[in-house]
């Protein structure tokens, strides 16, 4: 079914009314979004509220803000109210401190203090995801009083209900049953008799994200609960959540590995002036980083001019180096990810790596040095009567390149991770500039050692 919005001098004529736009399904929407830009913020003012905060988690930022900033002080005042706390934390933790103060003045007294609560975690923790929307019920309870209440607060729980947390007296989290091992028992039976004791996983609320990405992988459930430092229940984290958070670090990681800063909307989205921008800084560094290998080139111009066949392997030998470094770089940045590796395993890593370095690098010098013979014996190149000894500067410069970039590669996820800092952004681009200048350094120098007074 489609419908088209026709244009008159006074705006819209014929227009998606309410009761089609409601009855769409998100992906629907979104794409009515997408053909008619101008008309989103009027779209989105017709949504109800379950509509519109299903639809507001996955839209671009720059979108989002748009909308709020178009919508009415009445409008506004309930589409925020009865956004979920994860969500609407979600979306104000990315505005301006002006734009922040200002919307946090529409949110009623309960959910400001939910929201600043929420803000006032660490980014990208456990904190900022979870929602306080839960059903706990005490110990002591019977069946029908968890069944009555479940009743009266299931009605304003915007989550689903699947587990139902136990807690003692002081809010401490002792036990989590799913909601159907209360429909199986007699009414009459204590909540105590249904415990086994122990709940089977929860997140601290100082988790990472990835923490809780990998939490969540070992634990087939809808939510898990969030406690603090003394098992105390604040909230939980539902799976949707988790699944949202994982595709938004991966397209960020994605991007990184890329050489560039995070785009915060899909790339058909982005301002070219942005996408300039985002992608500028990075070159720029990594441009003035490659510059440090024309540096080494006019140091050893002198040697180049003596012997020109060197410049032949340059691409050859550089290369190799910036490739072996970027797959040990993306298998440590990987294995970090994953919780596979950590710091303190730096030093099993490096001797990993430095024996991996040396046979990858051995293959392929072997392999461009049988290349040297190759072409000089079937005369498809003169290499000059001094063929083999450069044959096995190749050999040892491919040795040491190669080493020198797994080492490098897999070493500086460690190092930037250390002072806190993104592994993903030691990405190629940054490992091949830095191989770049010190495998010319090693491949000068190595044929300067064997090839002095000789060709040079």
């Amino acid at each position: 079914m489609t419908t088209k919005i026709k244009y008159n001098a006074n705006g819209l004529e014929n227009y998606f009314n309410e009761k089609f736009l409601n009855n769409q399904t998100i992906s629907s929407l979104i794409k009515i979004f997408q053909d008619y830009p101008n008309d989103v913020i009027y779209f989105f003012s017709l949504l109800n509220n379950k509509k519109a905060s299903s639809i507001f988690r996955v839209l671009d930022f720059p979108i989002k803000e748009k909308i709020i900033e178009g919508l009415s002080p009445i409008k506004k005042f309930h589409f925020l109210n009865n956004l979920s706390v994860d969500d609407r934390v979600s979306f104000l933790e990315n505005l301006s401190k002006d734009s922040l103060k200002d919307l946090i003045k529409y949110l009623s007294k309960e959910e400001k203090k939910k929201t600043l609560v929420s803000l006032g975690y660490p980014e990208n923790s456990v904190g900022r995801l979870m929602i306080p929307y839960y059903i706990s019920v005490k110990n002591t309870w019977s069946i029908q009083e968890v069944l009555d209440y479940i009743r009266k607060e299931g009605k304003n729980n915007n989550e689903a209900i699947e587990i139902i947390y136990i807690v003692d007296e002081q809010g401490k989290l002792l036990d989590d049953i799913k909601i159907r091992e209360f429909l199986l028992v007699d009414p009459n039976t204590k909540v105590y008799n249904l415990m086994d004791g122990q709940y089977s996983a929860a997140l601290s609320v100082t988790n990472t994200e990835e923490e809780a990405i990998k939490i969540f992988s070992m634990n087939n459930r809808f939510s898990l609960p969030v406690i603090d430092d003394k098992q105390i229940l604040l909230g939980i984290v539902t799976i949707d959540d988790i699944l949202w958070v994982s595709n938004e670090n991966y397209r960020e990681d994605i991007q990184r590995i890329g050489g560039m800063e995070v785009l915060n909307q899909s790339y058909m989205k982005v301002p070219l002036y942005k996408l300039i921008q985002k992608r500028a800084g990075w070159l720029i560094l990594l441009f003035i980083g490659e510059m440090f290998t024309t540096t080494v080139m006019q140091h050893f111009s002198n040697f180049i001019e003596k012997a020109v066949v060197l410049s032949l392997f340059i691409p050859l030998v550089v290369s190799s180096g910036g490739n072996s470094g970027s797959q040990a770089s993306t298998l440590i940045i990987q294995a970090m990810a994953l919780g596979e590796i950590k710091i303190k395993d730096w030093w099993i890593v490096m001797k990993r790596e430095i024996i991996c370095g040396f046979f990858l690098g051995g293959f392929l010098g072997f392999t461009g040095f049988i290349r040297i013979l190759t072409w000089h014996y079937f005369r498809l190149f003169n290499y000059g009567d001094h063929f083999i000894l450069i044959g096995i500067t190749v050999y040892l410069s491919l040795i040491g390149v190669v080493l020198w970039g797994t080492f490098s590669g897999s070493m500086l996820p460690f190092i930037i991770k250390k002072f806190r800092g993104d592994p993903a952004s030691s990405s190629a681009p940054f490992v091949a500039t830095l191989v770049d200048v010190f495998g010319l350094l090693i491949y000068f120098s190595i044929s300067y050692i064997l090839l002095n007074n000789i060709l040079l």
